[in-house]
């Protein structure tokens, strides 16, 4: 058998960190087990389902990663074939038409209340002769199910379920309007697109007791069910926005790398021992269905920052510089040259070592294309008093004279330079960051005049020299 998992999104809004786990969830496992993973798109709410959020939503996936197998399945134009099947169990007769009005159904709801009764359809029009149906009224259809034993879900995470019949009522397959419910449509797609896993949120598994019976009434093989507990935020309440429920694109912006937030999505809820950083690779190889726990996971957005800190720093200097240019760009307000892009290039070993995110990167690297003359913040010209500027006038003859302009070589340049003065190593670095980047705080000022090679480094300290002598 060839596993074929699904990611089943409703347009209606962002991919939201919960979406984005279990589209994880289901790619990791046709992946491990050498299937297909598919995308649907379940836009049959018309009015809330948006061009703008299905792009979203494949971008999401796209960023992090996801690749689907086939074209995405819209829900919506396999209507035809949704009505297909309620006719075919009418004409069985595990269906029949429901003549209710609304208001009629509104009133059986209060009875059931008024009683203490579950509020569920009370099968008035299960058993009735079609001949006593209203003139001019179009009915729904309900699924004729079982009301007498137990449907059981045998469930890969929540092991086997067991739901009285009695507690489910017949389920609407076709509203009066002919439009299908998202109880048939959902059973006819899984089956037509070939699921044999059904992997997704724990808020489904009382759906998954009444799809079984439709599976059922249609002679169709069960797939296998697997409900993952939802997310909580920090404080144990159901993840909402407050606790950073936004789209994942916002993480996006926000600049986390997409292999930070796939690790933190698979080990929101899954383990596998005591690994925490586990790559791609080792996710694909290890991924299964018991390593999801049955308590609900606990969104944590440090941990995810403290993932992507690891990343940053184990990450590809060019396509690092290359994803932080982008942000830089929207900064500066002009596209980054090839030599902008490697001398950005060329900082990344120093500056990713200090930063959490993508936008910290390009703000921590914004000084590194301010073009001459700079401008100085407070700190920096205080730091370039008539001292300073003298000891750096000295400092500048060196400097030029040095050969190998690398960081180690500059270091042993500038300390022993500041040995001869018996000055501390801060009274000649600190002026001399403050000189060539215009401010006070830069990565290693070794570093710094490295990257920006003799020229420019020797260029941007004659303009300093010379504004503050």
């Amino acid at each position: 058998m060839t596993v074929v998992t699904r990611f089943a999104p409703s347009p209606t809004g962002f991919l939201h960190i919960g979406g984005a786990r279990t589209a994880l969830f289901n790619w990791l496992y046709a992946r491990r087990n050498g299937g297909r993973f598919l995308l649907r798109i379940e836009d049959t709410d018309r009015q809330r389902s948006t061009v703008e959020a299905i792009e979203a939503i494949f971008e999401s996936l796209r960023w992090l990663g996801l690749d689907w197998d086939e074209d995405p399945t819209f829900q919506f134009a396999r209507a035809d074939r949704h009505i297909d099947v309620a006719q075919a169990l009418l004409a069985a007769g595990k269906a029949y038409p429901c003549y209710c009005s609304p208001e009629e159904l509104a009133v059986m709801r209060e009875k059931a209340r008024a009683e203490g009764r579950p509020v569920r359809y009370d099968g008035t029009w299960r058993d009735r002769d079609p001949s006593e149906a209203p003139e001019g009224v179009r009915p729904a259809i309900r699924l004729k199910a079982p009301r007498d034993g137990d449907t059981v879900i045998r469930d890969r995470v929540q092991g086997d379920v067991t739901v009285a019949n009695a507690q489910l009522d017949d389920m609407i397959l076709l509203r009066s309007d002919r439009t299908p419910t998202y109880m048939l449509a959902v059973v006819v797609d899984d089956r037509d697109m070939g699921v044999t896993h059904v992997i997704r949120g724990d808020d489904h598994l009382i759906n998954a007791a009444r799809q079984i019976r439709l599976f059922e009434a249609m002679g169709w093989d069960l797939p296998a069910f697997a409900h993952v507990p939802l997310i909580h935020g920090p404080d144990g309440a159901r993840l909402s926005k407050r606790h950073g429920a936004v789209g994942l694109e916002t993480y996006r912006d926000l600049g986390f790398l997409p292999e930070a937030m796939r690790n933190y999505l698979l080990r929101l809820g899954w383990a596998h021992g005591d690994d925490e950083i586990i790559p791609l690779d080792k996710a694909v190889a290890w991924f299964d269905l018991g390593g999801v726990g049955k308590s609900p996971a606990r969104f944590d957005a440090g941990k995810l920052t403290a993932l992507n800190l690891h990343y940053l720093k184990a990450a590809d200097d060019r396509r690092l510089a290359e994803r932080v240019a982008g942000f830089l760009e929207d900064t500066l307000g002009r596209t980054l040259d090839d030599d902008g892009l490697a001398l950005l290039e060329r900082a990344m070993p120093s500056m990713k070592e200090r930063a959490k995110t993508l936008v910290e990167l390009a703000e921590n690297a914004r000084f590194y294309f301010e073009k001459r003359p700079l401008s100085f913040d407070a700190r920096a010209e205080k730091l370039l008093g008539p001292e300073a500027v003298a000891v750096l006038e000295k400092l500048r003859g060196r400097l030029a004279a040095e050969d190998d302009w690398t960081a180690t070589s500059l270091e042993t340049l500038v300390r022993a330079f500041a040995e001869e003065r018996e000055l501390g190593l801060g009274k000649i670095a600190q002026p001399l960051r403050a000189a060539v980047t215009g401010g006070a705080v830069s990565p290693p000022i070794f570093d710094v005049l490295a990257v920006f090679g003799r020229d420019e480094s020797l260029a941007r300290l004659d303009e300093a020299v010379a504004a503050f002598s």
